[in-house]
């Protein structure tokens, strides 16, 4: 009896701590239910040029926020400005984001320069850091002076995409086309007055607490409040091959690795089997021109390079007492200086690489060159062709045939004139094996006898 009570008791005890569990699950799992997640903001700094690299890194920060399900999209600003095929790409971009999109000027001294100026008006929401300063956005042409009536229509284009969407934003159009016009700039609190931008803020964080239960206009006139009280902010990294193409679009590296390249091949060409020059210099030039496509080309430039190579290897072959080699040198730098059409001078390959490229290229191709022809010259002369221009010695007497010793072997030799054995000779030419030679320094009469 006492033995089936305490079976009793203590299947009562395990029902109860079943129980007991259960509803401590079902609070704990209630619990997380209840609680608010904490919102997610991805942030995308863009401190570079605008150009292709940079306008397909912000096509997958936009994706990515969308997959994540973040509230917004940070993007840090500080650019220059930039090519505008590029710009257009990454304002339709923002425009038809899903996610809010914010660009901040930040941080301290940064710039919204130029085409980074389109960029900032067309967020959801602008803001700017102080100390930062954004405008100068007038249009410069990528490939040099247009006439008025081609500049004017580009300018009308430009500003007429830029009122397109900043009176939709909510912002001044006026003062935003004075920045495009007249290349006027402002400064943060003088963005802020002008109604160009939505607010100042130190940090990313006073941004996000500023813009917490604010209610933004889309594009397509929907109303979106904005929750980012203790948003988490997740920085997306540059992938490899983000990384290895922002490298490339850099002029200065692409004309390193072009010219490097060249000179790796000419190696190959002139050694051939060593297969490490060789294939190095076609990987080096094959990436500076992949980099450079990615660039605005000038094709006056390239027939510059071209017309620099050619002067270059003619100096070298047959000789221009500098002259030739001077003229590549110069079209060579010329080629290099004006080879970006850069519409900012960040784009445009520096003058220090381009006259020292210059130089050295123009340099060693005409030492190599030298040294290749010379070396084929020689190549061709074997045997008795290779010993005319040598010194030889008289082992006897030449009347006018005689034995000589000519780089330590004999040889017969005939002289137009009797010589003395000893006399110093010089080979001018061969019949057979027969050498014709000539006394190095004139003969003296002999002493006549008193």
């Amino acid at each position: 009896m006492i033995r089936c009570l305490c079976r009793f008791v203590m299947l009562v005890g395990l029902v109860a701590a079943a129980v007991f569990a259960a509803f401590g699950l079902g609070a704990t799992a209630f619990a997380q239910q209840s609680q608010p997640r904490q919102p997610l903001v991805e942030k995308f700094v863009l401190s570079d040029t605008i150009q292709p690299v940079s306008a397909s890194q912000l096509d997958r920060a936009i994706a990515q926020a969308n997959s994540d399900g973040a509230q917004a999209l940070l993007i840090e600003l500080d650019t220059p400005g930039g090519l505008l095929d590029s710009m257009r790409s990454m304002i339709g971009a923002i425009l038809a984001s899903k996610v809010p999109v914010i660009v901040y000027v930040a941080p301290g001294g940064s710039r919204a320069g130029s085409a980074g100026f389109y960029l900032l008006e067309s967020a959801d929401v602008a803001a700017m850091a102080p100390a930062t300063n954004a405008g100068a956005a007038h249009v410069v042409s990528e490939f040099g002076k247009m006439d008025d009536t081609m500049s004017q229509k580009v300018e009308n284009d430009t500003e007429a995409l830029l009122r397109s969407y900043v009176k939709q934003r909510g912002r001044n159009p006026d003062a935003a086309v004075a920045a495009a016009a007249t290349s006027h700039s402002y400064t943060a609190q003088e963005a802020l007055d002008q109604h160009l931008i939505d607010l100042i803020a130190q940090n990313d964080g006073q941004l996000l607490a500023a813009l917490d239960g604010r209610t933004i206009t889309r594009m397509d006139g929907s109303k979106l409040t904005l929750h980012l009280a203790g948003a988490r902010i997740e920085e997306m990294q540059p992938t490899l091959r983000e990384r290895l193409l922002g490298w490339l679009v850099n002029p200065n590296i692409a004309m390193l690795l072009l010219v490097g390249g060249a000179l790796l091949i000419y190696l190959e060409f002139n050694a051939p089997g060593t297969i490490v020059p060789g294939s190095l210099g076609t990987l080096m030039v094959l990436l500076a021109i992949f980099g450079l496509n990615l660039l605005p080309i000038r094709y006056t430039a390239v027939l510059l390079l071209l017309a620099a190579l050619a002067l270059l290897l003619l100096e070298a072959k047959f000789g221009g007492h500098g002259v030739l080699a001077v003229a590549g040198i110069v079209c060579l730098t010329f080629g290099m200086l004006t080879l970006v059409a850069a519409p900012v001078p960040e784009m445009e390959i520096d003058n220090a690489v381009a006259f020292g490229l210059s130089a050295g290229f123009g340099l060693i191709t005409v030492l190599l060159v030298r040294l290749a022809v010379r070396s084929r010259r020689m190549k061709r002369r074997l045997g008795v062709d290779a010993l005319e221009g040598c010194r030889a010695t008289a082992m006897e007497p030449l009347t006018p045939e005689g034995h000589i010793l000519v780089d330590g072997e004999i040889w017969r030799a005939v002289a137009e004139e009797p010589v003395a054995a000893g006399t110093p000779l010089r080979v001018v030419s061969h019949e057979q094996y027969l050498l014709h030679v000539v006394p190095i320094e004139p003969q003296r009469p002999p002493d006549l006898a008193a």
